[in-house]
């Protein structure tokens, strides 16, 4: 199934609200560091509610380490970003994905997008917004894959 992977995100109930997700549909999700916050932090296990027994929580101290353990697994890097140039909705998700976000406050690094096999964006009408709350477009994106993967033929 994909795994979500949160690239130096910034706020913890954010996260909390990401692990949540990934709780709630036996997603693994992935924290690389440097985080902007303790993974004790007290907004973290809040917005997690008491769940955290129920994440697959994987935490990677900077983004080498993530790398070398995907690179080991195998799958495609799909970068969620406000300027991808594939429409998430248009996109065919594999098993195999990694569905990566970066921070709240500046998305995810050039050199990480240089790594991904496509850089995805969910659209938004209004030209003045310029991106959704991380942990809604985590959600977004990951029930759109498990959508098609659900009812795909393959």
């Amino acid at each position: 199934m994909v795994q979500v992977v949160l690239i130096q995100p910034q706020i913890p109930p954010n996260t909390g609200n990401v692990a949540r997700t990934c709780a709630a549909t036996e997603t693994e999700l992935h924290l690389v560091g440097p985080l902007g916050f303790e993974i004790s932090d007290r907004y973290l296990k809040r917005a997690g509610l008491d769940y955290w027994p129920y994440v697959n929580l994987q935490y990677h101290p900077q983004y080498p380490d993530f790398r070398a353990m995907q690179e080991q697994r195998g799958g495609r890097l799909l970068g969620f970003t406000v300027s991808g140039n594939h429409n998430y909705l248009d996109w065919k998700f594999q098993a195999g994905d990694w569905l990566l976000f970066g921070s709240e406050t500046s998305g995810l690094p050039p050199s990480t997008l240089e790594l991904c096999h496509a850089r995805l964006y969910i659209p938004m009408t209004q030209p003045k917004v310029r991106s959704l709350n991380l942990s809604v477009s985590v959600a977004i994106a990951l029930f759109e894959a498990r959508r098609q993967l659900t009812h795909s033929d393959s």
